[in-house]
């Protein structure tokens, strides 16, 4: 990386970033345990993340080999405690009335039958997202068969909501209800206010606990289509329909951006500016997802991998470090594996299956930097106390009749 990029992410800055996570990613934890000796070790332990870090799993027992399956599975779990999943309308039911759901479906690049692929996040005690019950963009998310008929169109949508949520119920725990619905006029013929009725729908027909996202924009945006977004899910809110959490997409595409942001031409993607858009996003009175992350490697070379795990580092922080951001997903984990027209080079896999330096540095950051493991010592009356980062742990001791206990405790 340049010194104009290293001016731009400076020390201070990075001193600002850490003083954040301290302040808005831990939490103080105390428990008294009861039937222990005083000056007795205590071992804590964290076993999971309050926070999300998701991929899609949209190459799910794509590869040509068990053992490359295997590996792009193993992330799962390993570096990522959230997955995902591909709902696109277009693929999962192109042929009304037969919908791809079941393990022996016909196969479709990227969009994995739904049963097994929800069958192995529950197998992992994954977080899961259902990407999307609607998406505006007629040519991606509805099917062929989709009458031009907004009444008709609009009983089938709803249609469509209740048999999701008939068949995954909570097995699905969240949900991008809409995506991509800000420039609707472009993006082809709809039901008259569809975004808002889809909320609707979703509410009456999903249990209470499963949640509902709005996703849009990119945080390269300017900020005057940022206020609009806030204006649109205020709007929906505040006429009833329940919106949990905020989706904001960023996708570095372009090999070159990325040499660009190397060289310390970052534009639109200071952190002056992504903490712009970040704080607009608050107004939304909703916790922030960022939903869809593409970072692309400026080309398969060496430098240009590493230039890849800089850039993820340093927006990976800046993004956990901000008050209002409750997750963040990257989009495409394999080189190669992207939607047709976006990079080759984008995965922290490359295409045979190897880690990349981007992955081994977010694996440094989840699983060492921001994860609390501890060694203490029990006071006279069994008193413990620690900082750690949020999430569940695992307490281990032994008792005064020296048998090992263990108890899950969480830090909020």
């Amino acid at each position: 990386m340049s010194e104009a990029y290293h001016k731009i992410w400076n020390d201070s800055l990075q001193m600002q970033i850490d003083n954040n996570i301290e302040k808005y990613r831990k939490a103080d934890a105390e428990l008294t345990l009861k039937d222990i000796a005083s000056g007795t070790e205590v071992t804590i332990e964290q076993v999971s993340h309050k926070f999300i870090f998701g991929s899609n799993i949209f190459l799910f027992r794509h590869f040509d080999t068990e053992e490359k399956n295997r590996k792009y599975e193993t992330a799962f779990g390993e570096l990522f405690n959230s997955a995902t999943i591909p709902f696109y309308w277009k693929t999962l039911e192109p042929e009304k009335g037969k919908p791809r759901y079941a393990a022996d479906s016909p196969f479709e690049y990227r969009r994995p039958p739904i049963d097994p692929l929800v069958d192995f996040c529950e197998s992992k005690g994954l977080h899961t997202k259902g990407h999307a019950i609607i998406y505006g963009i007629r040519s991606w998310g509805h099917p062929t068969w989709m009458p031009e008929d907004r009444d008709i169109m609009e009983q089938e949508f709803e249609s469509h909501v209740k048999e999701l949520a008939k068949r995954y119920k909570s097995r699905v725990a969240n949900w991008d209800v809409v995506n991509e619905c800000f420039d609707q006029a472009n993006r082809g013929l709809m039901p008259d206010d569809y975004a808002y009725k889809t909320y609707r729908w979703a509410m009456k027909y999903f249990p209470k606990n499963v949640t509902f996202n709005t996703n849009e924009c990119d945080l390269h945006w300017e900020i005057g289509g940022m206020r609009r977004y806030v204006e649109i899910v205020r709007n929906h809110i505040e006429r009833g329909a329940r919106v949990d959490y905020v989706g904001v997409q960023m996708h570095i595409f372009d090999p070159q951006e990325a040499m660009a942001i190397a060289e310390g031409n970052v534009g639109r993607l200071s952190p002056q500016y992504l903490w712009e858009n970040l704080d607009c996003l608050q107004q939304t009175e909703r916790p922030v997802y960022v939903s869809e992350v593409t970072i692309s490697a400026a080309y398969d070379t060496p430098k240009g991998r590493e230039i890849q795990k800089e850039i993820t580092r340093d927006l990976y922080r800046l993004w956990f470090s901000h008050p209002n951001v409750a997750g963040i997903t990257w989009w495409n984990l394999v080189d190669g594996g992207a939607a047709p027209g976006e990079p080759s080079y984008s995965g922290l896999f490359d295409a045979n299956l190897a880690k990349k330096p981007s992955y081994y540095i977010l694996d440094e950051l989840i699983n060492k930097e921001w994860t609390t493991n501890l060694t203490l010592t029990a006071d006279h009356s069994g008193k413990i106390s620690f900082r750690g980062f949020k999430g569940d742990y695992k307490i281990t001791y032994k008792n005064r009749r020296g048998e090992v206990k263990s108890i899950d405790f969480r830090v909020e």
